[in-house]
C-alpha cells in the first residue's frame, strides 16, 4: 500500500498498477484533432469552466482515495518518515508524483499555481487547420519539465516585474507528415496520345476533353491547341475552333499546318477575305489553288452580289449570288451579318409584297441578335415604307437615329417620308374643298419625292386620277391609273377608276371589258355587279343618237343653254334656208328631236336613264315577256315599281289615252330621279 505522507513508498507496497499509472503520467497525452480544434475555437470562459470541472473531479477523487488509504488495517503498521518526524514528512512530496497521489492541500496548492499560470499570456495558439505533428499538452498531464511543486513559469527576457512574460509566443509551424510524397506531375503527352486515340475513333467529345487536360498541363504548346481545334471542327463548333487556331498561330507563327486549318475555319464561317489573307502567309510550301478554291469561289459570289446591289435595278441577281455563296458555309453556321444585310437590301429592291415580307423577316432576325442594331431598324422601316405604312416607317427611322444620331441613311429616309406625308395631306385637304386642280398639283409634287416608291405612289396616282376625272381630263386619268396598276398590280382602286375614265371618255366598250376583268379577278367585290350593268347600259346608250352631242351641249346643261343652242342650229339647218337639201332636212329633224327630248324634264330623265333601251324581258329573268306573262305570271316576282309604271300605261290608267300594251311615253320602270353622290370624297378616292 502506498503511503501518501512518505517521500518514497516502500518496495513491498509498490504495485504494478501504480507503476503503470506513473508511466502514464510521465508520457504526454495527445488530444484528438476534434478536441484541439474545439479548444482553439472555445472562448476563455469555457476553458475556465472545463478546468473548474476537472479540478472538482480531481478533488473528489483524491478525497475518496485518501479516505480509503488513511484508515489502515489493524494488522498493518504506518511507516515512519526518514526524518523521524511525521509532521515534516507531510510537507515533502515527490514532484514527479501523479496528482491523484497527492493529498488535498498539496493538490489545491498546485491547482492554484496552474490557475495563475493560465491567466498569463498564451504560450501557443492552436492552428485552425489541424496541424499534424504538434501535440497540445493537457493541464492534467504536463511535461516532465513542468512537473514541480511550484509549477515554475518559463524564463523570459521581458517581464513586467511579477515574473510573467508579456511577449506573445508565435504559433506553431505546420510540419508535413513523415513519409508523405507530392503527387506526380501530369503528363501532357499522355493526354495528347489519349486524345489522338479518341479522335481516330471519332469520339470527338472525349478527344476534346483529353486535349483540354494536355493544354491545362502545358498551356504554351501549340500542338495541343491545334489538335483540339481539329476536334472542334468535326463537331461544327467553328467559333471555338477559331479561337484555338488563332492561339496556336500566336504561339507558333507561320506553321503551315496551323495556317491551313485557320484559313479553312475562316472559310466555313463566311469570311473569305480573311481566309485568303491567311493562305497568303503560307510559304513552305505555299497554298495550292485547290486549297484556296472554296474561299475564292465564295469571295467571287459575294463580290457579284455587292455589284448587283450597287449597280442593278433589281435584287434577284444578288439573291442568286448570295445563295451560291452560302453553299460554302460550314454545317450549322449562321449567315454572317453582312450577308443578311445584303439579302434584305435585295428584297427591298425587288419591292413586291412577298419580297417586302422577306425583308421584314431578315430585319427581325437581326434585331433578335441585337435590338439596338441601327441597320436592322433602318431595313425594317424601309420595308414598312415600301408597304405604304409610313407611320411605322418613321417610327423605326427615329429609333435608328436614337442609337446612331449620325446615321445618314436614316436621316435621309426620315426626311423623305415626312415631306411625302405633308404633301399628301395638303392634297387631300384641297380635294375635299373642291380645289381639284390645286390638289392635282400637290399630288404631282408628292410623286417627285421618291419616283421609285411602290408603296405610296400608287395611292397618290389614284387620287390624282380622280382629280383629272373631275376636271374632265380623262386621258390623264387613264394614264395615272395604268401607272398605278403597274406599280402595284394588286391595287384594285385604280382599276375601277380606269374603267370609269374609259366610260366617261366615251369608250364604253373598253369600260365594260375592264369591269368584267375586275369581276373575274374579284368575284366577291361589293357593288361590282351593279357597276357592270350600268356600264352595259351606257354601252347601249352610246349606240343610239346622242342628243347632247347633236345640240352641242353638256349633259348638265340647263334649259336656257339648250334653247340657245337649238335656235342657233335650227337657223342654220332650217329647210327654208336649205331647199332641196336632204342632208340639211335630216339634220334639222335630229336637232328638233333632240330639243324636244332635252327641253322636257320627264323625257330628258328617261333618256338619261336609258328607259327606252331596257328590254322588258330582263325584268322577268330573261324568259321573255310572253313566257313571263303566261299562266298568271308563271310565278315570276315583279318589281312593284315596274308594275305601277306598267299599269299607268294601260287604258284608263293615266297613260296615252286608250292605247293598249306598254307605253313608256309618260313613265317607265326606271324613270325615278337619278340619285346624286353625296358631298365629300368620291368612292374611288383614297383618303390615306
Amino acid at each position: 500500500m502506498i503511503n501518501f505522507f512518505s517521500k518514497t513508498p516502500s518496495k513491498s507496497d509498490k504495485k504494478p498498477k501504480s507503476t503503470t499509472s506513473r508511466e502514464n503520467s510521465t508520457s504526454p497525452r495527445k488530444k484528438s484533432p476534434s478536441r484541439t480544434s474545439s479548444l482553439s475555437n472555445t472562448p476563455s470562459t469555457t476553458k475556465e469552466r472545463e478546468r473548474e470541472r476537472e479540478r472538482e473531479f480531481i478533488i473528489n477523487k483524491t478525497n475518496s482515495n485518501s479516505n480509503s488509504t488513511s484508515t489502515p488495517s489493524r494488522h498493518s503498521k504506518r511507516p515512519k518518515a526518514a526524518g523521524g518526524s511525521s509532521t515534516s514528512s507531510r510537507n515533502a512530496y515527490d514532484p514527479t508524483s501523479h496528482p491523484l497521489n497527492l493529498p488535498p492541500d498539496e493538490l489545491n496548492r498546485r491547482l492554484s499555481a496552474m490557475s495563475a499560470m493560465s491567466e498569463s499570456p498564451t504560450m501557443m495558439e492552436v492552428d485552425h487547420e489541424m496541424p499534424s505533428s504538434p501535440v497540445v499538452q493537457s493541464p492534467l498531464h504536463p511535461p516532465p519539465s513542468m512537473m514541480s511543486g511550484s509549477f515554475p513559469m518559463p524564463q523570459s527576457n521581458k517581464t513586467d516585474g511579477s515574473g510573467v512574460d508579456n511577449t506573445p509566443v508565435p504559433p506553431p509551424h505546420k510540419v508535413p507528415l513523415k513519409g508523405s510524397t507530392p503527387p506526380p506531375a501530369a503528363d501532357p503527352e499522355a493526354f495528347k496520345a489519349a486524345g489522338n486515340t479518341y479522335f481516330k475513333l471519332k469520339e470527338y467529345g472525349k478527344a476534346i476533353a483529353e486535349y483540354t487536360k494536355a493544354i491545362d498541363a502545358d498551356p504554351r504548346s501549340p500542338t495541343y491547341l491545334s489538335n483540339r481545334s481539329a476536334a472542334l471542327i468535326e463537331l461544327k463548333r467553328f467559333n471555338e475552333a477559331l479561337a484555338d487556331s488563332k492561339a496556336a498561330d500566336a504561339l507558333k507563327p507561320n506553321d503551315s499546318k496551323i495556317l491551313l486549318r485557320l484559313a479553312r475555319i475562316y472559310t466555313s464561317l463566311g469570311r473569305p477575305a480573311e481566309a485568303l489573307e491567311v493562305y497568303a502567309r503560307i510559304r513552305n510550301p505555299p497554298a495550292t489553288l485547290n486549297d484556296k478554291a472554296k474561299a475564292l469561289e465564295m469571295m467571287n459570289y459575294i463580290t457579284q452580289a455587292e455589284n448587283s446591289l450597287r449597280e442593278g435595278t433589281t435584287g434577284s441577281m444578288a439573291l442568286h449570288a448570295l445563295d451560291r455563296a452560302e453553299l460554302e458555309l460550314g454545317s450549322g453556321v449562321d449567315r454572317p451579318r453582312k450577308w443578311k444585310l445584303m439579302r434584305g437590301e435585295a428584297y427591298l429592291k425587288m419591292g413586291g409584297a412577298k419580297s417586302l415580307g422577306e425583308a421584314l423577316n431578315v430585319a427581325i432576325s437581326l434585331l433578335r441578335a441585337n435590338n439596338a442594331d441601327p441597320d436592322a431598324l433602318l431595313m425594317r422601316g424601309r420595308a414598312y415604307y415600301g408597304q405604304g405604312e409610313n407611320d411605322k416607317a418613321m417610327k423605326h427611322f427615329r429609333e435608328a437615329l436614337s442609337y446612331d444620331p449620325d446615321f445618314k441613311d436614316a436621316v435621309q429616309y426620315l426626311r423623305k417620308v415626312q415631306r411625302l406625308e405633308r404633301l399628301k395631306e395638303e392634297g387631300n385637304a384641297a380635294f375635299k374643298l373642291g380645289r381639284y386642280q390645286h390638289a392635282a398639283d400637290l399630288y404631282s409634287q408628292a410623286l417627285l419625292v421618291d419616283p421609285a416608291d411602290k408603296g405610296t405612289n400608287p395611292k397618290i396616282l389614284q387620287n390624282r386620277a380622280m382629280c383629272s376625272i373631275k376636271l374632265k381630263d380623262f386621258n390623264s386619268a387613264q394614264s395615272d391609273c395604268k401607272r398605278a396598276i403597274e406599280l402595284d398590280p394588286k391595287y384594285l382602286k385604280p382599276r375601277k377608276t380606269l374603267a370609269k375614265a374609259l366610260g366617261e371618255a366615251g369608250n364604253w366598250e373598253e369600260s365594260v371589258r375592264e369591269w368584267k376583268k375586275i369581276g373575274e379577278s374579284h368575284p366577291g367585290e361589293p357593288g361590282l355587279a351593279k357597276e357592270i350593268r350600268a356600264a352595259e347600259l351606257e354601252l347601249k346608250k352610246s349606240s343610239r343618237k346622242d342628243y347632247y352631242k347633236i345640240l352641242g351641249v353638256s349633259k348638265d346643261a340647263g334649259e336656257g343653254e339648250v334653247k340657245k343652242c337649238y335656235r342657233k342650229l335650227a337657223m342654220v339647218h332650217h329647210p327654208d334656208k336649205n331647199p332641196d337639201d336632204e342632208a340639211a332636212a335630216e339634220k334639222f329633224k335630229e336637232i328638233q328631236e333632240a330639243y324636244e327630248t332635252l327641253i322636257d324634264s320627264d323625257k330628258r330623265q328617261r333618256y338619261d336613264n336609258g328607259d327606252d333601251l331596257i328590254d322588258p324581258s330582263d325584268m322577268f329573268g330573261g324568259s321573255g315577256m310572253h313566257g313571263g306573262m303566261h299562266g298568271g305570271m308563271g310565278g315570276v316576282q315583279l318589281d312593284p315599281e315596274f308594275l305601277f309604271n306598267m299599269m299607268s300605261g294601260m287604258p284608263g290608267g293615266g297613260g296615252s289615252g286608250g292605247s293598249s300594251g306598254f307605253s313608256f311615253s309618260s313613265g317607265g320602270p326606271f324613270n325615278g330621279p337619278r340619285t346624286s353622290r353625296a358631298s365629300g370624297m368620291p368612292p374611288g378616292f383614297h383618303n390615306f
